[in-house]
């Protein structure tokens, strides 16, 4: 079967519309397996804010203390995973939240633990432990934690994490979820970005604000192994006539 792998940040979560849900559930119908990576920046800031613990910041990675990695763990699968897992059983999909430390779903190494704390890299995904619960029907909803080989929780960037699970289970495609259809330029919403394009309306200033960290994730996810990533809605339809509809990004024009 096809696999579909879906990421969605922390702060789209709460804005996810039934039309969102009804082209998943399109999706499932036509085939599709459906595995969903998330965040939680806003819950984890949120309870960091209640701890009075102060969130440091080291070339876009969150710095991740042992006192900061309890809480990101209680938070992403205590609250976020929860309220996704949820949001999905109320919209008629039988969904699992799974850590990505069970079972080394997500095996990961430090990254620089100087720096960053308990930040890590993806090494291996347990797709063996994904595929059996898609083969029992369940769509698996994963938090971006990692675990090394001595049993170290770490946290992970969850565009690494989704590109990195999306690369073993060999996805049709990777959807980021975001609050917007798509990318526009010239006010109209482009159907497919190379890499070149998206730096280059950068520079020009075509692509401003809360846009530029999702096109440069979805770079990322590129320079991760993966052929394409595909910059989705949360609050409209996105699958319709058995046709997605958003901003493919690719790395270069005639490269699928």
């Amino acid at each position: 079967m096809k696999t579909i792998l879906i990421k969605c940040g922390g702060s789209v979560i709460d804005q996810l519309s039934e039309e969102f849900f009804a082209s998943l559930k399109e999706l499932k119908n036509d085939g599709y397996q459906l595995v969903f990576v998330h965040g939680g920046g806003p819950d984890i800031n949120e309870m960091l804010e209640l701890f009075q613990v102060k969130p440091e910041f080291h070339d876009g990675l969150r710095k991740t203390t042992e006192e900061t990695m309890a809480i990101v763990e209680m938070v992403l699968s205590g609250k976020t995973n929860r309220k996704l897992v949820h949001l999905l059983k109320q919209n008629g999909l039988n969904s699992i939240g799974i850590n990505g430390t069970d079972d080394n779903c997500i095996a990961a190494s430090i990254i620089d633990e100087e720096k960053l704390g308990l930040v890590g890299n993806v090494r291996n995904v347990n797709c063996k432990l994904i595929s059996s619960l898609l083969e029992e029907g369940y769509l698996p909803v994963i938090t971006p934690l990692g675990v090394t080989e001595d049993g170290k929780k770490l946290n992970i960037n969850a565009d690494y994490a989704a590109s990195a699970v999306a690369k073993s289970l060999k996805v049709e495609q990777c959807l980021f979820v975001t609050d917007v259809a798509g990318v526009r330029i010239d006010g109209e919403y482009q159907s497919v970005m190379a890499q070149e394009e998206i730096l280059h309306y950068i520079e020009e200033g075509q692509i401003t604000g809360g846009m530029i960290p999702k096109v440069t994730s979805a770079l990322a996810a590129l320079q991760s192994g993966l052929n394409s990533v595909m910059i989705v809605s949360g609050k409209n339809k996105f699958y319709d006539k058995k046709k997605l509809q958003g901003t493919q990004i690719i790395e270069k024009v005639g490269v699928l």
